[in-house]
């Protein structure tokens, strides 16, 4: 077999390569998303404003954490896990400088303190009301603030 024929089979082997590897990461991404209670979510854990860092994710409401997957990742796991009652937001910004393009357009920043070491979120508006009002209430069977 001549050597330009290995060449393209192997070429032809790296395109297959490239083609699974991008269908995974979409039936990844609609299997998580189909879990319900998803949106678009950034973190990263810098607390400067910087374009550097930021990591592109979705985020999944569970009754007692927020879980968040990276988009660019085959991993079934969360990367992050936020529990509710350990997360705190401290305020919101639009973005500056070159974070505008780091994230996705829309969405605001808003600064956290948690143990998993996140920094800084990126939602959009209705996002971070959900995300508020999901910080605040407590999953159904359970008594607020252990008061009975």
């Amino acid at each position: 077999m001549p050597l330009w024929w290995w060449m393209v089979d192997s070429l032809l082997f790296v395109v297959v390569l490239l083609v699974l590897l991008l269908v995974g990461l979409l039936v990844r991404g609609r299997v998580i998303a189909r879990a319900g209670g998803t949106f678009d979510m950034s973190v990263t854990r810098s607390s400067e404003a910087q374009a550097k860092g930021w990591m592109h994710g979705l985020a999944v409401y569970g009754d007692t954490e927020l879980c968040w997957f990276r988009t660019f990742s085959l991993s079934w796991r969360p990367r992050y896990r936020f529990t509710r009652g350990e997360v705190q937001i401290d305020g919101r910004r639009d973005p500056v400088g070159d974070e505008v393009h780091a994230i996705h357009p829309g969405h605001l920043i808003v600064s956290t303190e948690n143990p998993v070491g996140v920094k800084q979120l990126a939602m959009s508006p209705n996002a971070l009301t959900g995300l508020l009002s999901w910080l605040e209430s407590s999953p159904p069977g359970q008594r607020v603030n252990n008061v009975v």
